[in-house]
């Protein structure tokens, strides 16, 4: 078999964790398996492309995505479908108002041992020990119950009855809100927010993808969905988007914008200091030269430019920047003042 095709049939080896072969080659790699994914996910999900990719970019930066769009628009078989696809562990929680922090996490029982005649406890793990977690309709549970995400979406491991779990790798968080409903539910706190590195809005299909969503849901069609990526491949192309080097120049673009939309600084755009409570955090930062890391890569490119950075300035700020009563009353949204900031 020639050289150009062992990359499409398996990983470039790895010696204790490690790549034995350059990470040229896995660049290469991850492409080809790229684009497998894509395949397998398009024979469930019609259209959503650019949805796709994002999620895509956050499982590879070890980030968590917040999924807002209007029921029905296949949000949940999405996330699935990708769960099928990379051959991991999936559990969905239906966040409502009389859910428990337990409920997420697990609880500990008392258990009898038939053979002694003692009792002890067990801790039996809730639906968080999974690799890809949904949390369906995430406001519509108290915030103590919401909590209960924070310790695992950052150290992924969990707190119960004193003792510490370590949640399996790759682990990976991707609720769901709907934006047309209101009633009964808890707006996020913006500390919680802030763990979810992209904030994703889907949009309804176009005329041409609803026909074939009817055509393929209302038939026979039943898909055989076929594994395109492996859990230690997954961490291993995790590893592979750290070890990206990025360039002084794209780096101090990406401070700068972020510095930039924070309202009072001494490089702040007027418009900044007219509609925005607050601006974005470092964490912001993090994630957008993270998300430029992978966009890079999944191009097939071994660095990352300014335009990466822009690609992914949207879901990385769309939920950090706070806008005041001026944007309401002018009609300004926040995807508006992003827009501004990168034209600026």
């Amino acid at each position: 078999m020639e050289e150009s095709k062992t990359v499409t049939s398996k990983a470039p080896e790895h010696v204790n964790g490690k790549a034995s072969q350059n990470d040229v080659e896995l660049v290469k790699y991850l492409n080809v398996k790229y684009n497998e994914l894509r395949s397998e996910v398009a024979k469930v999900i019609v259209g959503q492309e650019a949805i796709i990719d994002q999620i895509i970019i956050a499982i590879l930066s070890r980030g968590h995505c917040l999924l807002v769009g209007v029921p029905g628009l296949a949000k949940t078989l999405l996330v699935k479908t990708l769960a099928d696809a990379l051959e991991l562990k999936f559990s969905r929680i239906q966040f409502t108002p009389d859910l428990m922090p337990s409920d997420i996490v697990g609880t500990e029982i008392l258990e009898d041992n038939l053979s002694t005649g003692s009792k002890s406890f067990k801790f039996i793990h809730g639906p968080v020990f999974a690799n890809m977690v949904l949390a369906d309709e995430i406001n519509r549970t108290p915030p103590k119950t919401q909590s209960a995400l924070l310790e695992a979406m950052q150290e992924h491991r969990v707190t119960a009855a004193g003792n510490t779990y370590t949640l399996d790798e790759p682990f990976f968080v991707l609720a769901t809100q709907n934006p047309i409903e209101h009633e009964g539910t808890y707006p996020l706190p913006e500390a919680q927010l802030d763990r979810f590195m992209f904030n994703i809005w889907l949009d309804y299909p176009s005329i041409s993808e609803e026909m074939d969503i009817i055509k393929l849901t209302t038939s026979m069609y039943k898909p055989k969905l076929n594994i395109a990526l492996k859990k230690d491949e997954i961490i291993m192309l995790q590893d592979l988007v750290r070890r990206v080097p990025v360039a002084d120049n794209v780096i101090d673009y990406t401070v700068n914008l972020v510095n930039r939309s924070r309202p009072g600084g001494a490089n702040t755009p007027k418009f900044i200091n007219d509609w925005l409570e607050w601006g974005a955090g470092p964490r912001a930062s993090q994630y957008l030269v993270l998300g430029a890391k992978t966009n890079a890569i999944l191009s097939g490119r071994f660095s990352p430019e300014i335009e990466d950075v822009k690609k992914v300035a949207k879901p990385v700020l769309r939920h950090r920047l706070i806008t005041n009563f001026n944007a309401e009353a002018d009609g300004i949204k926040t995807t508006d003042i992003i827009e501004k900031l990168i034209a600026g």
